[in-house]
């Protein structure tokens, strides 16, 4: 095989920026010398963590491995909801608010982890009487809710496998996946707000139904506060929440699980292929959301902690729900768009809930960036200490924007990788011990150990290469449901079976930080050089007038690959051939002449899911003059439109 690098090594960033005296001495991770401790004997690590948990019956064997399949905690009994819930309820963390919901029309509701307790029993038992028991598979579609958490804790209160599906994803996702997890109930709502318009999730799921023949039962909550909103009850099939709940017991002792039974399944494409259901179980996914909460997020007793993804993905799976209640923390969660009704809703919220930890994606920093400056500014932002990036890489400008406008140059910024497949955070800083540097996540998280290999296998000491993760870690996938010969081929395959291939580039300064350049699968070939698209969209968002950018290869006759970019613009930017001409002159002066654009689309937006996530793959059916894929998910399909007709207006012949 070629050893020839990955992607070729050309941004280049050197600020950096440590903690403060003040943040160290009063961190949860305090002294470096976890990384050590951790690196030496990474399985005694993790014992370690989960020492800190509450389990019925200690395990056996703390790992197994037979490459690929693992297993952690053998013989090792719990509940997660006991240790999200129960175990809280012997201290004074009882009268604590779990759960802060805002609602997109300013409505607000607290939940304390007793009443959250009390809820989660009764609706563990509501479901068990429509028939559900450990192991079978309940569907949840729902909106940014309460419910939603509650929906998930009954599950794993009573041993019954969760599948949550986005509650933007179109009628024929949603079938698909109840399809293929053979889920026996479904619990939606029926509806939500989005942007001031009507989400009427129950219209959705019956649309769904009529293609389902496994779903014996469906529960229906109504959205809380607000009107109602009318939707069909078909007799005998569909159930209100509030009347099950009316009628349902608090007590239900919790389901005893063995360490890797299954917790739950959550679907993930990456590719327009069929989705695939990854499975993650009990006990290590248990150990390593709580791990990862407790140490990256730097959490206290008396913290407001704010994750802004949806429960649908599975950042909200491990950081609003699983890892900060076993930590007892505070959860704001809303249900509502960052732009709704006004552009600063977020930072509104920040300073009347006195957020202290913000969690949120690259795309929504780059939306705010082209927002203006101006509206942070309008608010008291000093609650906050810590902020956090989940999803892809951060730009450097992004993050030095984020840092100075947000957390106001005092607070440090925890750049997270992982995935849905690895359950929980991989590489980051540790923000008490670690000094970060914008664009670069950081360290392996203790317990982690991740390489940087070429395509022969062989370590990469300078320059770029394959992200791998050499070897097992509690919260990673156990199989993909139905399919486990996919499982195997997917991510164990690239090299030999020991070795999980995340299928990202990336590259290590020398201090051992891993900078993620981006999906293998979208490097760009051009004239004989391999470049990430990560590094051209980062030059493109590092000149003053540019919010966002996303790159795509175009096939050309002399070079291979030409690149082709879409570019948003901050407020007051103009849109005009000099606005291009200097953006393709600025990438040349920050990477090189190689990576000069061919041509670049300048529009309003780029098309993203409900979540902020850009949709590469829309894009490059533009380019590729493709009939475009599935465009059900975007938050607004016309923006797609219009990007197409300004790409086929630059390019007719």
């Amino acid at each position: 095989m070629s050893s020839k690098a990955v992607f070729d090594d050309l941004l280049q960033e050197e600020r950096e920026f440590p903690p403060s005296p003040e943040f160290a001495a009063a961190a949860v991770v305090s002294d470096k010398a976890i990384y050590d401790r951790a690196a030496k004997d990474p399985v005694a690590f993790w014992e370690e963590m989960a020492k800190e948990l509450e389990w019925f019956a200690p395990w056996k064997e703390v790992m197994s491995w037979t490459p690929p399949d693992v297993k952690w905690f053998t013989g090792g009994k719990l509940n997660l909801t006991h240790n999200c819930l129960d175990r809280h309820l012997k201290t004074a963390t009882r009268n604590k608010a779990a759960l802060i919901w805002e609602g997109e029309n300013f409505e607000t509701r607290t939940m304390t982890y007793q009443q959250l307790h009390t809820e989660v029993c009764k609706f563990a038992n509501a479901i068990r009487s429509l028939g559900v028991a450990k192991g079978d598979r309940v569907a949840i579609y729902m909106p940014m809710m309460i419910e939603a958490v509650v929906a998930m804790l009954a599950c794993a209160r009573i041993g019954a496998i969760h599948s949550i599906v986005f509650g933007g994803f179109s009628p024929e996702s949603l079938s698909d996946r109840i399809n293929d997890a053979e889920a026996k109930l479904l619990i939606t709502a029926d509806g939500g707000w989005r942007r001031g318009n009507v989400l009427r999730l129950k219209d959705e799921a019956d649309k769904a139904l009529a293609k389902c023949t496994c779903i014996e039962n469906v529960v229906v909550v109504k959205r809380p506060l607000g009107e109602p909103f009318p939707c069909h009850i078909k007799e005998g099939r569909d159930h209100w929440y509030h009347r099950l709940m009316a009628d349902a017991s608090p007590d239900c002792p919790p389901e005893t699980m063995d360490a890797e039974d299954p917790l739950y399944i959550l679907y993930t494409s990456g590719t327009t292929g069929k989705p695939k259901g990854i499975v993650h179980t009990t006990g290590g996914y248990s150990v390593g959301t709580y791990a990862t909460t407790k140490y990256v997020f730097d959490l206290k007793p008396e913290d407001v902690y704010w994750c802004t993804a949806d429960v649908g993905w599975v950042t909200g799976h491990s950081y609003i729900v699983y890892g900060p209640l076993q930590c007892g923390a505070t959860n704001l969660i809303f249900e509502g768009a960052p732009n709704w009704p006004e552009n600063d809703r977020f930072w509104e919220m920040v300073a009347r809930h006195r957020v202290n930890v913000f969690y949120t994606a690259p795309t929504a920093i780059r939306a705010f960036m082209k927002w203006g400056d101006d509206l942070p500014a309008k608010h008291d932002l000093s609650s906050l200490r810590l902020l956090g990036s989940v999803g892809e890489p951060i730009n450097p400008e992004a993050w030095m924007w984020y840092h100075e406008h947000i957390g106001g140059g005092t607070c440090p910024i925890v750049d997270t990788w992982w995935q849905t497949e690895t359950g929980g955070i991989m590489i980051t800083t540790l923000p008490g011990v670690c000094t970060a540097k914008p664009g670069y996540a950081g360290l392996p998280f203790p317990g982690i150990q991740a390489t940087i290999l070429n395509e022969a296998g062989e370590e990469v000491t300078g320059g770029t290469g394959l992200l791998a993760i050499t070897h097992p870690w509690p919260s990673m996938l156990r199989t993909i449901w139905g399919d486990h010969d996919r499982y195997v081929s997917t991510y164990f395959s690239k090299w030999d079976k020991s070795v999980y291939f995340p299928g990202d580039g990336a590259k290590r300064d020398a201090k051992g930080n891993f900078m993620i350049l981006g999906r293998v699968d979208d490097v760009l070939n051009v004239s004989g050089h391999r470049i990430g698209t990560m590094e051209v969209e980062s030059a493109l968002v590092d000149h003053p007038a540019v919010a966002e950018a996303a790159v795509i290869g175009k096939k050309h006759d002399i070079k291979g690959q030409s690149i082709v970019a879409f570019v948003t613009l901050k407020g007051g930017a103009t849109r005009s051939e000099k606005t291009e001409s200097d953006l393709k002159q600025h990438v040349v002066e920050k990477i090189g002449a190689i990576a000069r654009p061919e041509a670049i689309i300048i529009g309003g937006d780029l098309p993203k899911t409900r979540s902020g996530k850009i949709m590469r793959r829309l894009l490059r059916d533009i380019v590729e003059g493709r009939t475009a894929s599935d465009t059900t998910t975007l938050a607004d399909p016309s923006v797609f439109e219009e990007i197409r007709e300004m790409y086929e207006e630059k390019f007719k012949s």
